[in-house]
């Protein structure tokens, strides 16, 4: 036995926890041992000093019968009858019923929310898919926000906001006009090195947008943002890095 699994045994054999045949063996190594022996003496030192300080006061010799009368007392009290089994069980279903509509309820309005996010996608990638057609892309072709901005007016109850972002690599390539939730909304047309990014833009509205904040579908990236009034989902097969650039730099 080596002294460092001697340290394993010296409080078994202080407690004694030890059985009869490793109290014997840990005894002979303490013969040969200086080091454990000094330990075990200084651990009995220690034990001898907390017991004699008396850091603890014995419990007055009624408080356990007092204890057991409280205990008792308690029992006696809570013997349930049949009526307070029965409002238990009442209550008990009250709250799985509770919860059980609660959860039903939470699911109605994810499937329904879900619903909408998808009908919204589907609305806005099949606009996107059909500008792409010839002849569809553009109502007003022209690289001059002065150009394109005017053009909205009078066709839509408000007016885009037009920048032309060439000098941040999205040159400007034109608008049209789309229909998405039933309204005629205005699509601002930028290029990306040879993709094309369609910047759906409406009016900011009191109500949620049923759109994601961003998402992939079929090969195409979305991002949906809001600024300075107005509400944007720009979508395009560039890479979503890029598409996230050009959502900053539409919300400057």
């Amino acid at each position: 036995m080596t002294c460092e699994l001697s340290q394993s045994l010296l409080h078994g054999y202080l407690d004694g926890e030890l059985d009869a045949l490793r109290a014997e063996e840990f005894e002979r190594h303490l013969e040969a041992c200086s080091q454990c022996i000094a330990q075990l003496e200084e651990q009995e030192s220690l034990r001898a000093s907390l017991q004699s300080a008396q850091l603890y006061e014995r419990a007055p010799a009624g408080l356990s019968t007092k204890i057991k009368r409280q205990i008792a007392s308690k029992e006696s009290d809570g013997q349930w009858s049949w009526v307070s089994i029965w409002q238990w069980i009442g209550a008990s279903a009250a709250i799985v019923v509770l919860v059980a509509v609660t959860f039903v309820g939470g699911q109605w309005i994810l499937a329904g929310r879900s619903g909408s996010e998808h009908a919204a996608l589907t609305e806005v990638i099949d606009a996107h898919v059909r500008s792409l057609q010839p002849g569809h892309l553009a109502d007003v072709a022209s690289t001059d926000q002065h150009t394109v901005k005017p053009w909205f007016a009078g066709k839509l109850d408000y007016v885009p906001p037009v920048r032309d972002l060439a000098e941040n690599g999205f040159p400007l390539m034109g608008g049209r006009l789309d229909v998405l939730n039933g309204r005629s909304v205005a699509v601002l047309i930028y290029g990306r090195r040879k993709h094309v990014v369609n910047v759906f833009v409406w009016p900011e509205s009191q109500r949620a947008s049923p759109l994601p904040a961003a998402g992939t579908r079929n090969g195409y990236q979305w991002i949906y943002s809001h600024a300075h009034g107005m509400e944007f989902c720009a979508i395009s097969d560039v890479s979503a890095a890029d598409l996230h650039d050009l959502s900053e730099l539409l919300q400057e």
